[in-house]
């Protein structure tokens, strides 16, 4: 799982060269065989097992989640013929969406966004598809594909009586679709988040709106190629897929679509949220410093008449008043009596 960031070999490294990333996890093989009725599911099958599901007339999806061994990614792929380069970006999870095709296969690498502690992850999911074989492998626990999984244990749909396409098509749809649940809940954020910026913008609002965007940002670098991977699916004359696929696929480019739109729309939120936060903030330092303004200037009054009444002088009639001191208090008062009122006429306070 992936935020930010690609792994590299170090430079001059061979092309093809397998290495081991991440922490080690636990690598699971499925291998599901299916057609109409028929159904088997092997978990961890041998290379003899795997090479004898190539030769025979069902259709077959190998189903590898927590890639980190390279020792099983090469045993994969020489039973298979894949390419080396293929399976050096199987590993280097991180990869940019993309689809290759060969003449034997083609190869798809897509982003699955999901949460994970409050954060978004990336599971980089690397699809292998020829006329009747699936190979998927996730850089993850592949937990997104239970619901396929179930699917083909108990028949559910049309996914036995059709082709390796539909089980393309079914995978394809639970990586696009896999961005909706957290796309609504970024927009849920951002939408509580109008009511605050307005009544109380604060330093940590200011943190938010940057993780967010962040977020977006995230997701957008993650999910804009598979836009163009979907694209290129429906263009490109493969052996595996008929023209009853079409309408299919078509639908997940429609949704790809959806998906970078409301991405869009999320930013330009953000955006203008930022705009409204900084002014908010600059409009309370105004109302401040409108407010010492107006102190200060009731007060220049008032230091002038004490400053005038401080003086040295022996010759100053008012010194000699019995109620001189009241007077002055009663003038300083007065004074800052009208000033606020003509404060208050003029609107400044």
């Amino acid at each position: 799982m992936e935020t930010f960031g690609k792994r590299y070999h170090p430079p001059g490294t061979p092309p093809g060269t397998l290495t081991r990333h991440g922490a080690g996890g636990l690598t699971q093989i499925r291998l599901f065989e299916y057609r109409d009725e028929h159904f088997t599911e092997t978990v961890s099958p041998t290379s003899q097992h795997c090479l004898a599901a190539t030769k025979n007339d069902w259709l077959d999806w190998l189903d590898v989640t927590g890639v980190h061994d390279p020792t099983v990614v090469n045993q994969l792929g020489e039973v298979f013929g894949l390419h080396p380069l293929a399976l050096e970006d199987v590993l280097n999870s991180g990869q940019r969406p993309k689809i290759d095709v060969h003449e034997q296969y083609t190869f798809l690498v897509l982003n699955l966004p999901h949460w994970v502690d409050d954060e978004i992850a990336l599971e980089q999911v690397s699809l292998f598809i020829s006329n009747d074989h699936l190979l998927s492998f996730c850089s993850g626990n592949g937990s997104a594909f239970e619901p396929v999984r179930e699917r083909l244990r108990k028949g559910f749909g049309r996914i036995r009586s059709q082709g390796v396409a539909y089980l393309l098509y079914s995978l394809l749809d639970v990586v696009i679709d896999s961005a909706f649940p957290l796309l609504e809940d970024l927009g849920e954020h951002i939408e509580a988040l109008e009511e605050q910026v307005l009544e109380n913008p604060d330093k940590a609002m200011l943190h938010t709106l940057h993780q967010l965007k962040r977020d977006l940002l995230l997701l957008r670098r993650a999910l804009w190629p598979q836009r163009e991977v979907v694209s290129r699916l429906l263009q490109h004359d493969v052996q595996w897929r008929d023209a009853a696929m079409r309408p299919y696929f078509s639908d997940c480019y429609d949704h790809a679509v959806q998906v970078i739109d409301l991405i869009e729309t999320y930013r330009e939120m953000l955006s203008g949220l930022l705009d409204i936060y900084l002014s908010s903030v600059s409009n309370r330092m105004n109302d401040i410093m409108r407010v010492l303004t107006i102190v200060g200037t009731i007060f220049i009054p008032l230091t002038f008449v004490v400053g005038v009444y401080g003086m040295n002088f022996e010759n100053m009639p008012e010194l000699k008043w019995q109620n001189g001191y009241f007077g002055v208090w009663g003038v300083m008062i007065v004074l800052a009596i009208l000033m606020l009122a003509a404060f208050k006429w003029r609107k400044w306070l």
